[in-house]
């Protein structure tokens, strides 16, 4: 049984899907490219697929993770096109990978954000930024199937500033651009948490909804502040190992050129 991963995007109107319109989507897109999908046992047998920490409704992403597996070995390369054709647009199957590595899941454990605030100045934002760094607990609060809860937005946020350039700009109105960075914990920070608790500390309220997107996932470097590529181990298991011969050979090199 091969199994192969998949990062895709959700763009454009389509951030507005939910994760069972997706996996809707997914399924007839594994029926239509005819890929040679494993099935679970039982009464009821369905495509084995695995989705990995889905983004909240209503957001974009360019980060997306799933795992799926199959019961022919199929070259991953081709079998991204075949889905990606079969998908609408917007729904982008990017990279495909097969998986030589265990733990997928567990390598998601960061996200990185973009968060546009239209009608709030670059200035404006930076202070609301500063004054949320610089609180030790920032509480806010969220109605969930049980209610309402409050929880603690600033602990999860290892990176938070105004990264504003001309050409973020969409047109003559002011429009700060945030860039979050946010380790994945229970419960779940999500950027409208951080947009609540940036509320709480320095009154920031943007006039419209920010337009929220995720631009990666994966493991936090400690050292580097960035969030790693959750596919790389796989592509580097997959890279032949150098042979001794060709190591022997490269070593001998330099003496045989000296003899000549």
């Amino acid at each position: 049984m091969q199994r192969i991963r998949l990062r895709y995007t959700k763009r454009g109107r389509l951030r507005f899907t939910s994760h069972r319109d997706f996996q809707r989507a997914f399924e007839r897109a594994l029926r239509r490219a005819e890929v040679p999908m494993a099935y679970s046992a039982g009464f009821t047998p369905h495509p084995k697929v695995s989705y990995a920490n889905a983004a909240p409704t209503g957001t974009g992403s360019e980060a997306e993770f799933l795992e799926i597996a199959l019961v022919e070995a199929c070259d991953p390369d081709k079998l991204r096109e075949l889905l990606d054709e079969s998908l609408p647009t917007g729904l982008d199957i990017i990279d495909a990978v097969e998986a030589r590595t265990s733990g997928l899941a567990d390598r998601l454990t960061a996200s990185v954000w973009e968060l546009r605030l239209d009608g709030v100045g670059p200035e404006e934002a930076g202070q609301a930024v500063s004054a949320f760094l610089a609180a030790e607990t920032v509480e806010v609060e969220r109605r969930t199937k049980n209610g309402m809860r409050t929880f603690d937005a600033r602990g999860a946020v290892v990176g938070l500033e105004v990264a504003q350039s001309a050409a973020d700009r969409p047109g003559d109105g002011p429009c700060a651009i945030l860039r979050l960075v946010v380790r994945h914990v229970t419960p779940a920070v999500r950027p409208d948490d951080v947009l609540s608790g940036l509320r709480a500390v320095a009154d920031l309220a943007p006039p419209v909804p920010a337009a929220v997107t995720r631009l990666a996932q994966g493991l936090f470097d400690e050292e580097t502040g960035t969030v790693t590529d959750p596919l790389a181990p796989d592509r580097e298991a997959a890279r032949p190992a150098p042979s001794k011969a060709a190591g022997s050979a490269a070593a001998k090199a330099p003496e045989g050129a000296g003899s000549a």
